[in-house]
């Protein structure tokens, strides 16, 4: 399907009855229910980490018997329990291996929320937008060229049937990346996008992860298909989805990519990060490996996962790199870190998160020309642009660049982005103003990823 067509389809916000009929399209949905499916990942729990406007409290679970659904429970009881703030869900839980066929038969919610298994989640997205429901579904919502096809499929159900199937980009919520891209809006500063090469690209992004790690307080314990790349998908395929979405989001906001003439994958390659038994039973409580995930663990008994990807690529003649990397754990203070540059013609906007940043990100400015006397004055002017849409903001200079200074508020955690994306979903539900260029961009997205994971796997070893 092309992107033009993409462009033309309507995504409305209706509400489906038990039968499958559907309302009046422009009818505003009054009250959201959720149904939370299969919820094997810790992402569907912070989607409900603070309570949502215009969401009933109730929220139906379905799902297999197992330790992934008593830690998401567990992991609600926790939010509804805590000192601050508390939520007040409830969590009526259907349990049995027919939980997919129960919640399509039952449907006390018009919208599904995805957070688990990627082998298993282009099924659930489609069977559920062909049962006329919505669908928010964690990245990666494609991990092969086979579920890339079913996702187009299932937009194309969506836009017939007027419903919104959306993924959830945290990241767009980042301060240092907002400011990233408000900055690049400006001429006087930024100048004009450059081209790059393949060898030295206009726009990086860089991604650092750790399977050890803590999240909502509490060490994470990840289920073993986590490891198995047949089921989570491979590195180049998972938070890489985060960095091209940000490479479109922020180069050419508000445009429509076309996948079909816009973009050209020129490389890409994944390797391994291996984990020693040890290292395995810390983050999975096992202290055997599945059968699955045998022919992946070596004579020695180290596990090696394709957790790490790059893509080099060009959309619209620019020249882009996102890479993922997968560590076992972060350093003593440290967590999951972020690079990422945008290289104009009179600056460039850099995002650093290293050792000298307290592992916090921090934009910089940096000029392209240090004889720039002109540059402190412009950016000075500029300034207030930005500061009329995030109050406080100001800069810093440190030698030859800028950094960006960001008050406290605004760093409010890459958990409660999740919510903030939930809201950003719900007004698009609400109000039926899904941007005409979300659609075609995460098809775009998703194309992406998926062929240079074919490219990749050509390539290695």
């Amino acid at each position: 399907m092309s992107c033009g067509v993409l462009a033309a389809l309507f995504l409305g916000a209706c509400s489906t009855n038990k039968s499958g009929s559907e309302t009046a399209v422009n009818e505003p949905m009054t009250t959201i229910r959720l149904m939370t499916l299969d919820p094997g990942h810790f992402h569907a729990a912070l989607v409900q980490k603070t309570m949502l406007d215009n969401v009933d409290s109730i929220v139906h679970v379905y799902a297999p018997e197992g330790p992934e659904l008593q830690q998401h429970l567990g992991r609600i009881e926790g939010y509804n329990t805590r000192a601050e703030n508390p939520t007040q869900w409830v969590e009526k839980v259907y349990r049995g291996e027919d939980y997919f066929e129960k919640m399509l038969a039952e449907r006390p919610g018009n919208v599904v929320v995805l957070a688990g298994n990627n082998k298993l989640k282009i099924e659930y997205i489609k069977k559920s937008i062909d049962a006329g429901l919505h669908v928010f579904a964690d990245k990666p919502m494609a991990i092969n060229t086979e579920s890339f096809e079913m996702l187009k499929e299932a937009f194309a159900e969506a836009a017939r049937k007027k419903l919104q199937l959306y993924d959830i980009m945290t990241e767009r919520f980042e301060i240092t990346t907002m400011l990233q891209r408000e900055f690049s809006l400006l001429p006087e500063v930024f100048g004009e996008m450059q081209k790059g090469t393949p060898d030295d690209p206009a726009v990086t992004k860089e991604s650092v992860h750790h399977f050890s790690k803590t999240v909502s307080g509490s060490p994470l314990i990840r289920p073993a298909w986590f490891f198995d790349v047949k089921q989570q998908g491979e590195g180049i395929v998972d938070v890489t989805t985060h960095l091209v979405d940000l490479v479109q989001w922020e180069c050419f906001p508000g445009e429509i990519i076309n996948h079909e003439t816009d973009i050209n994958i020129t490389s890409a390659r994944r390797w391994k990060t291996s984990l020693t038994p040890a290292q395995f039973e810390k983050v999975t409580g096992l202290k055997e490996y599945p059968e699955y995930l045998r022919p992946d663990v070596d004579e020695k008994g180290v596990l090696g996962v394709y957790a790490n990807g790059e893509i080099n690529y060009q959309i619209r003649g620019v020249n882009a790199k996102v890479s993922v990397i997968w560590d076992f754990e972060a350093p003593a203070g440290a967590g999951d870190t972020h690079f990422s540059i945008m290289k104009g013609s009179k600056a460039n906007l850099i995002i650093r998160q290293g050792k000298e940043e307290n592992y916090r990100p921090v934009l910089y400015i940096e000029p392209v020309s240090q004889d720039d006397t002109s540059f402190e004055s412009d950016l000075n002017s500029a300034l207030a642009k930005v500061q009329a849409n995030y109050p406080g903001i100001d800069v810093e200079r440190k030698g030859g660049v800028w950094m960006v200074v960001v008050p406290d508020e605004y760093h409010n955690g890459h958990e409660a982005h999740f919510g903030q994306v939930a809201e950003k979903y719900l007004e698009y539900l609400r109000n039926n103003n899904m941007p005409e260029w979300e659609v075609p961009n995460m098809i775009t997205k998703y194309y992406i990823t998926t062929r240079a994971l074919d490219m990749a796997m050509g390539a290695a070893e």
